[in-house]
């Protein structure tokens, strides 16, 4: 038989459902195969009939009620392609099969007008940031058109545009399933996780490229942004509580890189760790990424449930191949199958004849709403210019002496190749703990054989705290606020209360009502005792120290302040603060390390207790081990007879 000249062609013209995936810039994967929806993330079915099998999941948002988060439920399914062939075929020949012609939209516009996006913008920003609710959130708005067009073929055509036009993706994909088609350009790596090794990719700040495209000149603008980097900061932080959880090595970052793409350049890191959970639960427990829903997550799924209008779909869920591992002789704990899972961002899906491409901006303490606005109209641009329903970028203009017309084409220089760039970028590890950017040495620390519990108040700033006060010897459960016992702690060697969202004040929260029981009940029995932020509040307030919110929240900042007589780099996610009046050292048998100026209390400390205000955990706390050291010996302080 003749082989067919069009074989990608040939081979998707068989395949009711496919995907096709472009991620190593020189092939395009074809996979096919029939598609099972299942309810949990644990019954993705990664072996069939004792074999190991291929499986590419959508996963959408609403899986996040797997972990207790709430949401607006719209039951989308998690759907999965069970893979029966896997080919490649060359990326050029795959573009001279695919469809061009332009598709054509009618309808075509924002769900939310941009003046009623910047209002949501505000209320977020005073109702949940000024209210100690987080760190920082993702609100989406759609841009939304009707296609009249054969969906198949949309679909084919689209990758296509993307596929040529837009650069710098993780992942180029094509998902078709019966009812249901996602097409996208993802630049980010949610997790991976390859022979033992996790791997995430947060990606934060968006730079929107100026007309004639990105110059060393107006990029260096953006990096210097005070707003734009600490987003970054915050986003590797809670991707760091992530790695905490699933990794025993905790994860260890390195970067700043850019993630440059055609109307876009993003600022990134890269984390990480070794683990040998099954890919399923490495993927349950990062669900999902702070990038496009916020921090701290659980609260931020709250926050998202009441400003955004409709259900995210599949937006800011993650498409993830389950890939059997190659090895002749596994343990028998080891996991069977590597995982690669881009998020499902830059994505336009097309469901009954209506497109719709989700776009979000995160919002921060610095936010301006209309800038925000701006922000969703250039990740949609990415996206929608691709496709050809908005125009294409064109190049930069290059004076006519400066063309050299017997020289080949080339690529455009990447941006970090520009000096002045790469310095920037570098600059910005100078405000970092060295403790997540270096190897972290070996050895039994200065607490081994004592332990302690940690008490989650909804904030996993604590997987972190955790990792850290092993690493100082500690043997370390971390326990829920609402499932912690009055055995636990009562008779825990050490209860570190932990920090979480919300008012100290309010006593008509059971989180918070709950944690002034355990602080009380440990203070009573003077056994030791270490707070941190939100607890630290609660524990001032156990001395009679007033408790008021700042007068700008304090999300994701780096303070350099005195820890009892020691300058300390540490970085703060408060929106309240214990405050005495200035000058004051000693509250009952409680000393207080304060602001000479304010009366901001950073810290207090006394017989078998410390607290701090400061995320010691932070990747901002330079000075965080040590700081942290110093306060846990002096919780296991004996309380004077």
């Amino acid at each position: 038989m003749t082989p067919s000249p069009f074989p990608l062609t040939a081979a998707l013209a068989k395949a009711d459902s496919f995907a096709l995936i472009a991620r190593d810039g020189a092939t395009v994967e074809l996979l096919t195969g029939e598609v099972v929806d299942v309810a949990l993330l644990a019954d993705i079915p990664l072996v069939q009939d004792g074999v190991p099998r291929e499986v590419l999941a959508l996963v959408p948002f609403r899986q996040v009620v797997e972990r207790g988060f709430v949401c607006h439920d719209d039951h989308a399914p998690l759907r999965c392609l069970i893979v029966g062939e896997h080919t490649a075929f060359p990326r050029d020949e795959a573009l001279a099969e695919l469809p061009s012609a332009p598709v054509a939209l009618a309808d075509a516009g924002f769900d939310i007008p941009d003046d009623e996006y910047a209002e949501i913008v505000r209320r977020v920003i005073a109702d949940e940031i000024g209210r100690g609710e987080g760190a920082n959130f993702v609100i989406r708005r759609d841009f939304t058109a009707t296609v009249d067009a054969d969906a198949r073929t949309t679909a084919l055509t689209w990758f296509r545009a993307l596929l040529e036009y837009e650069r710098g993706a993780y992942w180029t994909f094509a998902i078709v399933t019966p009812d249901h088609i996602a097409v996208g350009a993802s630049p980010e790596a949610h997790v991976s996780a390859q022979d033992g090794v996790v791997t995430m990719n947060p990606i934060s700040g968006t730079f929107r490229h100026p007309a004639g495209g990105a110059t060393p000149e107006t990029l260096s603008e953006f990096l210097e942004s005070t707003k734009e980097t600490e987003e970054l900061f915050m986003v590797v932080d809670e991707e760091l509580k992530m790695m905490s959880a699933v990794c025993s090595d905790g994860g260890r970052i390195t970067g700043p890189h850019l993630k440059e793409m055609s109307r876009l350049t993003h600022t990134e890191y890269v984390l990480r760790g070794r683990s040998r959970l099954d890919p399923r639960d490495i993927l349950r427990e990062t669900m999902f990424a702070p990038t496009v829903t916020g921090s701290p997550m659980q609260n931020a799924c709250t926050v998202i449930s009441r400003h955004e209008r409709t259900p995210r779909g599949y937006y800011s869920g993650v498409a993830a191949l389950f890939t059997p591992r190659a090895t002749d002789a596994p343990a028998d704990d080891d996991p069977t199958h590597d995982l690669d899972a881009p998020i499902l961002i830059r994505t336009a899906y097309l469901v009954d004849g209506r497109l719709r491409v989700p776009v979000g901006a995160t919002l921060v303490r610095h936010s301006d709403p209309y800038g925000e606005v701006g922000e969703t109209h250039g990740k949609a641009a990415g996206v929608l210019g691709a496709i050809g329903a908005i125009p294409r970028d064109t190049a930069v203009p290059v004076a006519p002496d400066a063309i050299d017309e017997d020289a080949p084409a080339a690529a455009p220089k990447p941006l970090a190749d520009d000096p002045a760039i790469a310095a920037l970028l570098t600059s910005r590890n100078a405000r970092l703990a060295s403790f997540w950017l270096n190897p972290q040495a070996a050895g039994e620390g200065p607490f081994a054989g004592r332990s302690a519990i940690v008490v989650d108040v909804e904030d996993r700033f604590t997987t972190m705290l955790a990792h850290q006060l092993r690493h100082l010897g500690l043997t370390v459960d971390i326990v829920p606020w609402s499932a912690v016992t009055d055995e636990q702690v009562d008779e825990a060697e050490l209860v570190v209360c932990g920090p979480g969202p919300g008012d100290p004040r309010d006593l008509s929260s059971a989180r918070i009502l709950r944690m002034r029981e355990v602080v009380r009940r440990r203070r009573d029995a003077g056994r030791p005792l270490l707070a941190v932020c939100l607890s630290h509040q609660i524990l001032a307030d156990s001395f009679g120290i007033d408790l008021a919110p700042l007068a700008r929240p304090h999300q994701g900042l780096q303070k350099s302040v005195d820890v009892f007589g020691t300058p300390a780099s540490i970085g703060f996610y408060n929106t309240f603060t214990a405050r005495v009046a200035p000058g004051t050292a000693v509250v009952g048998e409680a000393e207080v390390s304060a602001d000479p100026g304010t009366g901001d209390v950073y810290a207090l400390r006394g017989p078998a207790f410390a607290s701090v205000q400061g995320h010691l955990e932070s990747i901002l706390s330079r000075d965080g081990m040590s700081t942290l050291e110093r306060l846990v010996a002096q919780a296991f302080s004996p309380v004077e007879a």
